[in-house]
Parts: structure tokens; sequence; C-alpha cells
């Protein structure tokens, strides 16, 4: 007769197929999967708390200072990934895990910046803004579709609009460029980094290569 507990062991479930297809993994496709998660993670946090925070009870001042101090930690994440991709052993992947971040983070500020325009000066724009309305004007403007149905009237609202676009326009230019460099960086730092140990082999810099 079979044993019931090893019957139990041996019927498949998730846990022991998700270990099995790690370990058929190497170290540089679980990096990958890793970063993937990671930044859909950053990513459907933000837009979370998009939604979720109490923008409505900010006035024009508290509007005003949230946007600028938006705007500072935008930059603040933007330097600190630039220094992490540079030491991390996975430069390439990491540069595609900050700029999700810092996308996301620049889409959500404006998007903010919107709504609370909105409600604090009406008429802002062509009509009334729910957060999903905000969103989405920020998204189309920074992809620079721009369908018309939704436009910025006031003079607040015109500046705004202009400052997103501008910081579009850097965030795919200068910042590119920036992500770029500090890939470069990464990848000389491993070339130039302390030889390997007797025996290791040259697997480990394979898979860095190829996760990266």
């Amino acid at each position: 007769m079979s044993d019931p507990k090893a019957a139990r062991t041996d019927r498949p479930g998730w846990g022991p197929v998700a270990i099995r297809w790690g370990r058929r993994l190497h170290p540089g496709q679980r990096a990958a999967v890793a970063a993937v998660t990671r930044a859909l993670l950053v990513v459907a946090a933000l837009v979370t708390a998009y939604f979720l925070l109490p923008l409505d009870e900010r006035g024009t001042t508290g509007a005003a200072t949230l946007f600028a101090c938006g705007l500072l930690a935008v930059l603040l994440v933007f330097a600190w990934e630039v220094r992490t991709i540079a030491h991390s052993p996975y430069p390439r992947l990491k540069s595609i895990e900050a700029l999700a971040a810092t996308l996301a983070l620049f889409l959500v500020l404006f998007a903010g910046a919107y709504y609370l325009l909105d409600h604090a000066d009406p008429g802002s724009f062509s009509e009334p803004l729910t957060r999903t309305d905000a969103l989405y004007f920020a998204l189309t403007t920074f992809s620079t579709v721009g369908f018309g149905d939704i436009s910025a009237r006031s003079q607040a609202g015109r500046v705004v609009t202009m400052l997103q676009i501008a910081g579009g326009l850097l965030l795919v230019g200068v910042a590119a460029r920036v992500l770029a460099s500090a890939v470069q960086a990464g990848l000389r730092r491993q070339r130039h980094g302390p030889p390997a140990e007797p025996g290791a082999g040259t697997d480990t810099t394979t898979d860095r290569e190829a996760g990266s």
C-alpha cells in the first residue's frame, strides 16, 4: 500500500513548481524577472497612492508645496537610481527599473498637480477633472498625443502643462543619456573589478552580461 503522506507530498502544487521553475533559470534570468517584478510593483504602488491620498483636502498653498516637494523627490530618486545603477551587478536591468520608477513618479506628480489645480481653481481645464482624467491628461501630454478632448484654459494650468512638456523632454533626452552613462560606468566597473577566484570559472561573468 502507498503511504498517504508520501502521496500528499508528491502531489503537484504551486510551491514545488515555482521552486523547480526558479532552479531552471540562471542568475541573469532570475535578476531579469526580479527587476521586472520590482518595476511593476513600484508603478502599481505609485498609482495606488495617487488614487488613495487625500488630495481633496489641500488648498492652493498646500498644492503648490506638494508639487514642489514632488519635483524635488523626482530629482532625488533619479540621482539615487543613477548611483545604484553604477554599482549594480546588472546595470542594464537596473536602468530599466530606474526609468520605470522615475517615469511613473513624474506622471503621477503632474496628474496630482492637474487634479489639485482644477479643484482649487475650477475652470482651469476644458472640463472638470477626476483623478482618472488628470492621469489621462498627464499621460497624453507626455506622449505628445494631445487628443484635444482635455486642454488647459487658465494661465496656471498652461504653466503646469508647459512644465510637464519641458520636464518630459528632459526626461526623454537628458535623463536617458545619464542612465546610459551610468550603465556604461557599471559595465566598466565589472570589467575592471577584482579577478575571479581560482576555479570559479566564467559562468558568473557570462550570466551577468546576459542579464544586464
